[in-house]
């Protein structure tokens, strides 16, 4: 692995994946990801939050509250188009499949993680319940929902031209013995996050093939004992150029905000939740809206909240947390 040049005041890509190696050994100290019927409410949360990052990075306007009341309660609140209630219930409905085969080894063999058959479930469950009311342009007859485009793409903003149609089948199947191949010396991150450039390159389908790409790669994350990576809608500019990197050979940049938004999930969702209140997790997974990372590294570097230091990092329980913002109202 090339190594990568900090830029000032940012950590190197070494430290970056550091960091996250550190946090998934934290989430395996307190047991490791759950399965989904064993944490609802985490899957939940990780649910709600992947549906609508990923349907706004491709152009959906529903706000995350929208997004929660339509997938738990069934109903379409605001004055959006019928599309993007749609495109959200699809991706939300293959995401909850997603999340039950990527936990629960099912059928799937340790040699092989990903199948073609998951590629094309994934992609029908993602786009039909559009489809069905919105179909794209001239779509044939034998393209449908989990079926490969029989048409050409035109090109990309960022340069990327799309392969032509009938390459699309042996370049799928090239790409599934790649990722079914594994990191080897690389780190999984660094891989994965080339296969997702790659598998975006061929875009195999009419359309859909952005979020199919992210939940493909959260099933493979899954799978490697990673929790699913969330991508900001507010990190579209830096993922799209991520992508234009890693297309001209480069996977770098995007492996690194890949492990920064699985590290956010395991610090968000999991930690929190699984540690309870009296066990040691990084401070990073005790910030809230309230009390930011950097609010509590200070508070515990000046003695004021219960910490340990280890591993070049603190780590305190929600417990000293409760302790210290106590203390705070009573000096106050």
């Amino acid at each position: 692995m090339e190594a990568s040049r900090p830029r000032r005041g940012r950590p190197s890509r070494e430290a970056v994946f550091a960091a996250l190696d550190q946090a998934v050994e934290d989430l395996s100290a307190v047991g490791g990801l759950p399965l989904p019927a064993e944490s609802e409410e985490i899957w939940r949360g990780i649910w709600h939050e992947e549906t609508h990052n990923s349907t706004a990075l491709e152009g959906n306007t529903l706000v995350l509250r929208q997004v929660e009341i339509l997938l738990e309660e069934g109903r379409a609140v605001g004055d959006k188009e019928l599309r993007e209630y749609l495109e959200v219930q699809g991706y939300a409905q293959a995401a909850n499949w997603v999340y039950a085969q990527a936990v629960s080894r099912g059928d799937w063999r340790a040699d092989e993680l990903l199948a073609l058959s998951e590629i094309r479930e994934i992609h029908r469950r993602v786009v039909e319940p559009t489809w069905l009311q919105f179909p794209p342009d001239n779509l044939g007859s034998n393209e449908g929902p989990g079926s490969f485009r029989r048409h050409d793409i035109a090109p990309f903003g960022r340069g990327m031209k799309p392969p032509p149609f009938p390459e699309v089948p042996v370049l799928v199947r090239d790409w599934l013995a790649d990722v079914n191949d594994g990191p080897r010396d690389r780190h999984p991150i660094l891989f994965l996050a080339d296969a997702h450039a790659a598998f975006e390159r061929i875009h195999p389908f009419r359309d859909g093939n952005g979020r199919t790409g992210r939940l493909l790669l959260n099933l493979l994350l899954v799978r490697h004992g990673y929790p699913p990576a969330i991508v900001l809608k507010r990190e579209r500019a830096r993922y799209l150029a991520a992508l234009g990197r890693a297309d001209a050979g480069d996977p770098g940049s995007l492996a690194e905000l890949l492990a920064r938004s699985v590290k956010r999930s395991i610090d968000r969702f999991l930690l929190p939740a699984l540690a309870g209140p009296l066990r040691l997790v990084p401070i990073s997974a005790l910030a809230d809206e309230l009390l930011s990372h950097n609010a509590l590294q200070t508070a515990a570097k000046r003695g004021r909240l219960r910490a340990i230091r280890e591993r070049s990092q603190w780590y305190s329980t929600k417990r000293w947390v409760d302790d210290y913002v106590a203390s705070r109202y009573r000096r106050s």
